[in-house]
């Protein structure tokens, strides 16, 4: 099975180190694994021909080899044209112009698996990154993988955990031995909307997490926020999607992600800047994230326009509270005060 990873950014990058290792070791995979990278020059070089000969992604991912046999390719039709197994992990806004560009040149017999963080509205409803892709792909199936997996962790080869959705069993097989190593322990469940759900919505609760260091209000109260958010994660699933396992939220796409995004992911450091420097949100992904693409405010943009169609925004006020900051000036110490009569304390 040939495998092409569309995306280079940190976490594509520090994913392909795996997965060009697996491929690499078992035989059902290709050896040579695809990476399709957007070109961009760096001190005069091409980004494909740098990652080609040093074996470094030097932007997103300095300081770590990536293995011989992922290859760079700058166009993406070309990069999937012979896959079997398309691996998602890009920024979610820049889903529906690659789809595009794929349309009619893949294999009718790929899948795919999605580690794309982050939800879309579809006429003014909330449509998971894998269903638009299947949609975008002529029915393509598309499966989740999400986890407490910050990339630079990963590629350091830090012991983590990881959760893959799908209801396939003898995907989600093949798909855990090209994901799994020593340090990058993959669990497999068949809850495939609540594993990809988590991944979008707890980047939410990151920034609310961000907005308490930003107000220096200490670990106690950025406990109730994780607490409260999960809370809201959970209500949210079980509201939109049917079949939804509390277990699943016991997982590292779950729980374990959401504690390590409100410690050390991005959309926390970014919301805590958005806090002290009173900078817009665009100035700070800008400065911050040196190219890389900010979840959180654009996810809860989403979700304020689904709540605000369902007349629903009381319930989530945490979620609802994350919204107005970012996009309607609101002080963010009414952040705060969402907490205190939150319904889960009724």
């Amino acid at each position: 099975m040939k495998v092409c990873i569309i995306g280079s950014g940190n976490w594509g990058s520090a994913i392909a180190r795996i997965i060009g290792e697996n491929a690499a070791k078992y035989d059902e995979f290709d050896t040579s694994v695809h990476m399709w990278v957007f070109e961009e020059m760096i001190d005069g070089k091409k980004l494909t021909e740098i990652i080609n000969t040093q074996h470094e992604n030097v932007k997103y991912l300095p300081g770590y080899k990536l293995p011989e046999n992922v290859v760079a390719i700058p166009d993406v039709a070309d990069a999937a044209k012979d896959a079997d197994i398309l691996v998602w992990v890009l920024p979610h806004q820049f889903v529906p112009k690659i789809c595009q560009q794929l349309k009619g040149k893949i294999k009718k017999t790929a899948f795919g698996i999605s580690l794309i963080k982050g939800v879309h509205i579809k006429d003014k409803g909330l449509e998971l990154i894998s269903q638009m892709i299947s949609d975008e792909l002529d029915g393509m199936r598309v499966y989740a993988l999400m986890g407490a997996n910050i990339a630079k962790e990963v590629a350091a080869g830090n012991y983590c955990e990881t959760t893959i959705g799908c209801s396939d069993k003898e995907r989600g097989a093949q798909l855990k031995k090209l994901f799994e190593v020593k340090t990058f322990r993959v669990v497999v469940v068949s809850d495939e909307h609540t594993v990809e759900l988590c991944g979008a919505l707890k980047n939410i609760v990151a920034v609310g997490a961000g907005f308490v260091d930003g107000l220096e209000l200490g670990d106690n109260t950025k406990a109730a926020v994780i607490r409260l958010g999960l809370m809201e994660m959970i209500a949210f699933a079980k509201a939109f999607y049917k079949n939804v396992e509390v277990s699943t939220f016991l997982e590292s796409c779950g729980i374990a992600d959401l504690i390590t995004t409100c410690y050390g992911g991005r959309n926390r450091r970014v919301a805590e800047a958005f806090i002290r420097t009173k900078k817009p949100i665009e100035e700070l992904e800008k400065e911050m994230l040196n190219g890389q693409k900010l979840q959180g405010p654009q996810t809860a943009y989403e979700v304020n326009q689904m709540l605000k169609k369902e007349g629903l925004e009381d319930r989530y006020p945490l979620f609802t509270a994350v919204y107005k900051i970012c996009y309607e000036g609101h002080p963010a110490n009414e952040f705060i005060e969402c907490l205190h009569d939150h319904p889960e304390h009724i």
